[in-house]
Formats: structure tokens, sequence, C-alpha cells
């Protein structure tokens, strides 16, 4: 029997498991769950992705991506004559006003990071990208704890429920710039 060509299953089977992490958690994650999700056969998630990790690897990947594309379509505002505690505190914003779900979900599988070693370099990929944009601003040590900032900033959003305050991050921001 011949194989059907279907180049797009790799991206729905990511898909899937962004769904599946989205509405049950990393626990509900499964070849079988993604499978039905993305309603392939069962060996076409193992055949694209051996192990769970492996699948999560590709899904933090893809979800750092909504950040990395308000990143990159901020960073020409980010120039040398550009307030830079003003631009990071309104990107921060941006992100942190798009969908509650989505930001979640990164926050998730960020945090999975913890217990699955193989997913810490895509992890570290999301402050790396931004201390990377911020180097021609600042010396290393100060893009990295900006980056920190930033991070936990949006920690403190999505576990208190309170609302973001660009103003509170400008000023945080500032100390950190102000002490470099």
């Amino acid at each position: 029997m011949a194989r059907r060509h279907d180049p797009e299953r790799r991206q729905r089977i990511i898909d899937a498991a962004l769904r599946v992490v989205g509405a049950h958690g990393i626990a509900g994650l499964s070849h079988r769950s993604v499978a039905a999700e993305a309603d392939v056969p069962l060996g076409s998630t193992t055949y694209h992705f051996a192990t769970l990790d492996d699948l999560l690897v590709a899904a933090l990947r893809q979800a750092n991506e909504g950040f990395a594309a308000i990143v990159a379509d901020r960073a020409d505002r980010l120039g040398p004559d550009a307030d830079l505690a003003v631009e990071l505190a309104a990107l921060l914003g941006e992100w942190l006003a798009g969908e509650r779900s989505g930001v979640e979900l990164e926050y998730e599988l960020y945090l999975a990071a913890l217990r699955r070693p193989a997913l810490r370099p895509v992890a570290a990929e999301w402050a790396q990208a931004l201390a990377a944009l911020l180097a021609p601003r600042t010396d290393p040590t100060t893009a990295r704890a900006l980056a920190a900032l930033m991070d936990g900033i949006s920690l403190e959003v999505l576990l208190t429920d309170r609302p973001y305050d660009e103003g509170f991050a400008r000023a945080m921001m500032r100390r950190v710039l102000d002490g470099a």
C-alpha cells in the first residue's frame, strides 16, 4: 500500500500538541492524545517525534515564536536614541495584552524545562534572543538582568491575575539601566 504524501502532518502534530497542552496541561500530553487531536494515526506522532520530549521541544520552539515576532517587530524602535525602558515596557505590555491562553501556554512549556532537561536549551532561547537584541544598547550583564526582570514581571502578571502595570515595569527597567 502506497504511503499518502502529507507534507504538513508534522506541523499539524505540533499544533495539536499545543492545543492538548493548552487544554489539559503537560500532564495530558501523550502520543495518543496528540494523534487524536491531530486526526492522524498514532504511528505518525512517534514517526515524527520519537519521544514526548522531542514533541515538547518542537512545541516550545513554536510557542516562543509569538514573543520573538513581537521583539522582531519592535527591534527597529530600540535604536540608539530610543528610551530603552519605555520601549521594553511597551513591548512587554504588547505581549501580555495578547491572548492570555497563548501566553500561559508559552510559560507552561517554558517552566516544563525545570523537570525536562531536553527543553532547557529551547527555554533559554527566549532570554538569549532578547539579550542579543539589547546587546548593542547595553552591556551583556544588564541585558540579562532586563530579560530576567521581564520574565519575573510576566510571571507575576500570570500568577496573580494583576493587570500589567506598564509604569511599574518602565520604572524597574530604568532602575536596572541606571545601575549599569
